[in-house]
């Protein structure tokens, strides 16, 4: 708690924070409008597949812009980004609404919707990018295990704000309202930060953007080397990938337990309710895991802690989700939710100290387009094996299997990797490392 306060007080940290909890606050809102109109309509009644689709049209394409992307994060103020990704996304968000106004749920909506979320985790790469110019370097630990948990919470807090709209008005096209509103107060907030305060920090022989446009394949080779040279950094990526593909896993046959096997087809109300309570329990784990964390890599080392996590992972996913009844569900969520908190908030912090900050837009947009990969990988491969109801005891035992799998193979990758390559935060901070660190750092 120390710490955290130690962060509070920094007035840029504050006013970075408060744009991303605005900003998640809003994302909260408008994916309970999604929820609704998509797949908790009578007259829906999604599979697998269909899940599957959703998840490829929101996330795979802006896969394919990422490294774009990265591109201007890396030659732009980070600041006017922010600002101007979230005007775009209110604009788009009243596109969205005038396409449920006219009762289209085709090609249209889901290209709205596309464009709406590419521009988020645009967003957020660019608020994980400026993180380390607003905090020490020895904070950035407690920085990574406040800001994208705090930002998570905002997300569910949103969403109970967009469901308790939605259930005293039920409309849809209020909810989007709400959603235009909070995202337009997100972006004024951005303001607040000085142009230049997130960075790049560019030394002026940096090639122009038309001309880095024009170079991208070379720069993702160059972005390739970078990572290469930096082991710790590129583990911590192959680890976020894994974690994201049998996470994902986990989170299409939730969906479709609660849709379609605990509940029948006259029960979406109870069934959304249900899925919100076991969606609301990962939430809480990840806020426990933004606690726990920062004491787990003072008596360990990072590449320990995200090991015993992938390990814990799969114990989880066993027993008691493997259980299949509801209030199995409740606690396997909160459990898988904070080792897969845990886990991010570490990576976050072996990628942000491991890479130089003139690259570290585009390795942070390589880290979203792992990311991404993972969830639409998770999702086609769920809709190919997993059936209607969400309950397979063998989809599961793959899940298992490949957490723990991953906990060996990445425990052994970074034997030798205590501190991060090129110098910076140590790959474990031990109680006694932090202090000589931050000294040496003095």
């Amino acid at each position: 708690m120390r710490d955290l306060r130690t962060l509070l007080r920094r007035r840029d940290f504050r006013r970075l924070f408060a744009v991303r909890l605005t900003s998640q606050c809003g994302d909260g809102v408008f994916q309970v409008a999604l929820a609704s109109y998509v797949l908790f309509s009578p007259e829906r009644a999604p599979d697998a597949a269909a899940i599957a689709g959703l998840f490829a049209v929101s996330l795979l394409p802006y896969s394919i812009l990422g490294p774009f992307t990265g591109v201007l994060l890396d030659r732009w103020s980070r600041r006017q980004i922010l600002f101007a990704a979230n005007l775009t996304r209110a604009a788009l968000v009243i596109g969205v609404g005038a396409i449920v106004a006219a009762g289209n749920a085709g090609a249209l909506f889901y290209l709205a919707v596309l464009l709406t979320l590419g521009v988020n985790r645009f967003l957020l790469s660019g608020l994980s990018a400026g993180l380390p110019h607003v905090v020490e370097r020895g904070e950035l630990v407690m920085a990574n295990a406040v800001t994208p948990t705090s930002g998570t919470a905002l997300f569910l807090i949103g969403g109970g704000i967009g469901a308790g709209v939605k259930l005293l008005v039920d409309s849809d096209l209020v909810v989007l309202g709400l959603t235009v509103v909070i995202y337009t107060a997100a972006a004024l907030l951005a303001l607040r930060l000085r142009r230049d305060q997130l960075g790049p920090d560019l030394n002026g022989d940096e090639p122009g953007i038309a001309e880095a446009l024009r170079t991208i394949a070379t720069g993702l080779v160059d972005g390739g080397r970078h990572l290469r040279e930096r082991r710790q950094a590129a583990l911590g990526l192959a680890a976020i990938g894994s974690l994201r593909f049998f996470f994902g896993l986990l989170t299409v046959a939730m969906i479709l337990l609660y849709r379609n096997y605990f509940y029948g087809p006259g029960e979406l109300d109870q069934a959304f309710g249900g899925l919100a309570i076991a969606t609301g329990a990962v939430g809480v784990g990840l806020f426990v895991a933004a606690l726990v964390t920062p004491w787990g890599t003072r008596v360990m080392a990072l590449r320990q802690w995200i090991t015993l996590l992938f390990a814990a992972a799969a114990v989880v996913s066993a027993v008691p989700i493997g259980l299949y009844t509801q209030p199995a569900m409740v606690v396997g969520g909160f459990l898988i939710g904070f080792c897969a908190q845990g886990i991010k908030i570490s990576v976050d912090t072996l990628v942000q100290t491991g890479v130089d900050d003139v690259y570290r837009g585009r390795v942070f947009s390589l880290y979203d387009m792992i990311f991404n990969v993972g969830q639409v990988s998770a999702a086609a491969l769920g809709a190919a094996i997993l059936p209607d109801s969400g309950k397979s005891y063998a989809v599961l035992a793959l899940i298992v299997v490949g957490f723990a799998i991953t906990a060996v193979v990445y425990s052994r990758a970074s034997q030798g990797g205590d501190r991060l390559d090129g110098g910076g935060l140590p790959g474990g901070i031990g109680a006694g490392d932090q202090t000589d660190e931050r000294t040496q750092q003095g």
